[in-house]
């Protein structure tokens, strides 16, 4: 009996052994899940409850890398963090019903903080809807057997590849943090052919890795502004989305009109009085 306990464990460990190799040689990875981050003890990709979204406009926006952890890749830079989450705020920039907006560095987002995490940024950064952009970045050393599985907040994606080559897959999560709805996203992917340079560690691989992040947030930025595009449209008839234009002087609206002309009514009094002086 001992020495059939002896074998079992010997062919236990043996089997361990060939699955963490195959991970080894499998690839590198570099990630950061809306998912692991909000919900962190969820088994499958969370269900999005109806709720009603109240906005007070120009809506105050945050955006954030979401926090990564636990893969053997480590994490992307915060230097490239900052470099890209800059051109993902020009596209928030361009809308008149958008206020401020905050780049946050990852440092103040806690791995599987959840929404209690994402509240006190909120009120750190004075921000009412935050842009979460997770990333799922593998590089493959050999031919890849195994697909990576992904989840998202509306699903989940399969990650392939060949041999050296980089994949990468963004995806910017729209929340509105009072109501913890989920407004809009917006994916991007990429796949940088790899070549035998790329089988060490060495220039090539952090240029190709480079390139593999900027070319998946570059399609992802065009669909972020049809999404919120769409999301202007949408918040007029969409009975969940309560828009509150109080405090809103946007560039078309009556507000700014009515600045225009006591501007112009200030000047043509200073011009009068000047004349009878």
């Amino acid at each position: 009996m001992k020495r059939l306990i002896t074998l079992f464990c010997v062919t236990v460990l043996f089997s361990l052994g060939g699955c963490a190799s195959m991970f080894d040689h499998g690839g590198t990875r570099q990630a950061g899940s809306v998912v692991d981050y909000l919900y962190p003890d969820a088994k499958e990709p969370p269900k999005m409850e109806a709720t009603v979204t109240r906005l007070r406009l120009p809506v105050r926006v945050g955006i954030a890398f979401a926090p990564g952890g636990g893969y053997g890749g480590g994490g992307l830079q915060e230097a490239a963090k900052t470099q890209l989450l800059e051109r993902v705020k020009a596209s928030f920039g361009q809308y008149d019903y958008i206020g401020s907006i905050e780049v946050i560095p990852s440092s103040y987002l806690r791995p599987r903080g959840g929404f209690a995490n994402l509240d006190q940024v909120a009120r750190m950064f004075n921000v009412d809807v935050i842009a979460l952009v997770s990333y799922d970045q593998i590089r493959f050393n050999d031919t890849n057997r195994l697909a990576v599985l992904y989840w998202t907040v509306v699903g989940a994606y399969l990650i392939k590849g060949d041999q050296f080559d980089v994949q990468t897959m963004v995806d910017a999560a729209v929340f509105d943090v009072r109501s913890r709805k989920l407004l809009f996203r917006a994916p991007g992917t990429s796949q940088v052919k790899g070549s035998s340079t790329l089988a060490g560690y060495s220039k090539e691989v952090r240029g190709a890795q480079s390139d593999g992040y900027a070319q998946a947030v570059d399609q992802m930025i065009p669909q972020l502004r049809a999404q919120l595009a769409g999301f202007k449209e949408r918040a007029k008839s969409d009975p969940g989305i309560q828009v509150d234009r109080s405090q809103y002087r946007g560039g078309h609206g009556a507000g700014s009109f009515g600045w225009l002309a006591a501007l112009l009514a200030v000047g043509v009094a200073w011009c009068i009085g000047r004349r009878h002086a």
